[in-house]
Formats: structure tokens, C-alpha cells, sequence
């Protein structure tokens, strides 16, 4: 089954085993306690069941059943959550990675300047990572003009300089 990407652990947050945690805004609603979440997309990945979540200040915490320590939570502080796609609703103008991974961005004249290899999240914004060179280019309307998941493209606009054309 496909996954999708819904936060990172950044860190163990005190002595209970709670570890920071950045969403991925899209899909924040799917943190919640009783999900169930694979730490990182590779089959075979291990699965958490989160047991709770709370914010502190502007930080998210999340903890998981049997992680109950600080040493237990540093062993899987760093790693990406996923949940399954079909707990994941997605809205207008939102695309799962898989999705994304493939297309080709295209210039206003049509022409392939690069293909997705991958998406990254970042506080500010996703930024798409291309070949040839795994440039960045973020995933905003300013350089985004259309995404055409089943024709394969994104029309883009970018900046000269932004990615090295083939």
C-alpha cells in the first residue's frame, strides 16, 4: 500500500519518551492519538501506534506506545512518519508525493526542462527536487502554473537560474 508523509520526528522533547514533531501541513489532521504511522516509506519499515499529542508552545509532541523513555525515543528521533494513503484526504491543489514523483515540469513553451525525482517538506513550503542536478523548486503558485497528474506535466515558470535546463 502506498504511504504519504505526514511529519517528522525533529527530537526527544523531556523524560517521558515525547518527541518534537514538524507536520507536514497538508496532512497535520492524520496526527492524532490511536493512528497508527510506518517510520519511513521502505516496505518493511517499523510501524508506531501514536498514544498521544499535545502542543507545547508552537511545538507539536507526540508520543508512542512502548517508547516511555528518552533513550527508547532517540531511537527513532529523525525518522519520517507515513500513514497509509487512505487515511490521508487530500484537498484541492494538494497531491501525494507518488503523484508528483515522474512528471515532467515544463517551460510556458511547452519544452521538458526536468522531472521530479522526489519532494521534500520544509516549514515554508514543499519544494520539488528535479533532475538533472536535484535542484529544488518550490512547490508555490508564484512558479507552479498547473499540475496534470494523468498527462504527466507541471507547468512551471521559474526563475532564470533556478534549475540547469537539459
Amino acid at each position: 500500500m502506498k504511504r504519504v508523509a505526514v511529519g517528522k520526528l525533529t527530537g526527544v522533547f523531556g523524560i517521558r519518551g515525547e518527541l518534537k514533531c514538524r507536520a507536514v501541513p497538508a496532512h497535520a489532521d492524520a496526527l492524532v492519538a490511536g493512528a497508527s504511522f510506518a517510520l519511513g516509506n521502505a516496505p518493511g519499515a517499523r510501524h508506531v501506534r501514536c498514544s498521544g499529542v499535545r502542543r507545547h508552545h508552537e511545538r507539536l509532541l507526540v508520543a508512542f506506545d512502548g517508547i516511555t523513555t528518552p533513550e527508547d525515543a532517540r531511537t527513532i528521533a529523525g525518522s519520517e512518519l507515513f500513514a497509509d494513503i487512505a487515511d490521508a484526504e487530500l484537498g484541492r491543489d494538494e497531491y501525494l508525493d507518488a503523484d508528483l514523483v515522474g512528471l515532467r515540469l515544463i517551460d510556458p513553451h511547452g519544452r521538458e526542462i526536468a522531472r521530479v525525482v522526489g519532494v521534500q517538506h520544509f516549514p515554508a513550503q514543499d519544494c520539488l527536487v528535479v533532475d538533472p542536478g536535484g535542484a529544488l523548486v518550490p512547490l508555490v503558485k508564484a512558479f507552479v502554473r498547473n499540475v496534470d497528474v494523468a498527462g504527466g506535466t507541471i507547468a512551471v515558470d521559474l526563475p532564470e537560474g533556478l534549475i540547469e535546463t537539459v
